[in-house]
């Protein structure tokens, strides 16, 4: 792969996705999509960028690239000090907001192969404050392939590296292909193909009471963040919380969320009473 096949599919990649990139990924590039022209039968690298410009198929073969290209390593009980405190501190107060529609609905956005979602249901349900309400955790992500892996929910020991004893036990069961979330788990749970880049496909969610979108930013540039966090904005109901990734933050890309401040972490709310983005 030369430099200039390298940015005209890397500003491709930008254009469909927002993700960035810079030339240092000129090899992981080469490496993750070398086998797509083959498979296609293309010469080389400008013919399959003018391919994913310019033919019908496009579509369907661009989700292929990003499907390579992008990184999908997660666990569950990841960041567990914000999970602890999102079920200690931020479910009473969803509990109380939502009394009279006994409604809960949490986004799991950029869920990558499901853990977090799967995570985010078993801490609702221990905590024991939503038995006969409607609760809903929908995790999406721009790979089909991990949806389809989220659907499946089943594991491998890699998955639950940081899962206690206890919760191993309680929501999961092993057989020989590996760990299966617990039927009492999965049912809460669904999964989609979304591109948080797409502020339409962001309507699909719905509104939602907390959002969970960790350790996604970080592959985004400044104009896509506040193209993404907008639409994140736009789903979440008034006095709805974002949890970001530790390394995450608003800083210079809205103020339209107030900071909250938790015994163990600090997260977003959009105001009560707060209407749409300019």
């Amino acid at each position: 792969m030369s430099l200039e096949e390298f940015r005209l599919l890397r500003d491709l990649v930008y254009e469909h996705a927002g993700l960035v990139y810079d030339e240092s990924a000129l090899m992981l590039f080469d490496r993750r999509l070398g086998e797509r022209l083959e498979a296609l039968g293309l010469p080389s690298y400008q013919a399959y960028y003018k391919y994913l410009r310019f033919d019908a198929h496009n579509q369907s073969e661009m989700e292929e690239a990003l499907e390579r290209l992008t990184t999908k390593e997660t666990y569950f009980f990841r960041q567990e000090y914000q999970l602890r405190a999102f079920q200690a501190e931020l479910l009473p107060r969803l509990e109380q907001a939502n009394a009279r529609s006994r409604r809960l609905l949490v986004w799991s956005a950029g869920c990558s192969t499901g853990e977090e979602a799967y995570t985010i249901a078993a801490l609702i349900l221990e905590s024991a404050r939503f038995d006969g309400w409607d609760v809903r955790v929908i995790g999406t992500d721009l790979s089909r392939h991990c949806v389809a892996h989220a659907r499946r929910g089943v594991y491998q020991a890699s998955s639950l590296r940081a899962t206690s004893a206890k919760d191993k036990a309680r929501y999961f069961f092993e057989l020989e292909d590996g760990f299966h979330v617990a039927d009492s788990v999965k049912k809460l749970c669904q999964f989609g193909q979304m591109n948080l880049f797409d502020s339409g496909r962001g309507n699909l969610v719905g509104r939602v009471d907390a959002i969970f979108c960790r350790n996604v930013l970080i592959y985004f540039d400044v104009r896509s963040r506040k193209r993404v966090i907008d639409n994140l904005y736009q789903r979440l109901c008034p006095g709805g919380y974002l949890m970001l990734g530790h390394s995450e933050s608003l800083l210079n890309l809205s103020t339209a969320f107030e900071l909250v401040h938790l015994r163990d972490d600090l997260v977003y709310r959009r105001p009560v009473g707060a209407g749409g983005l300019a």
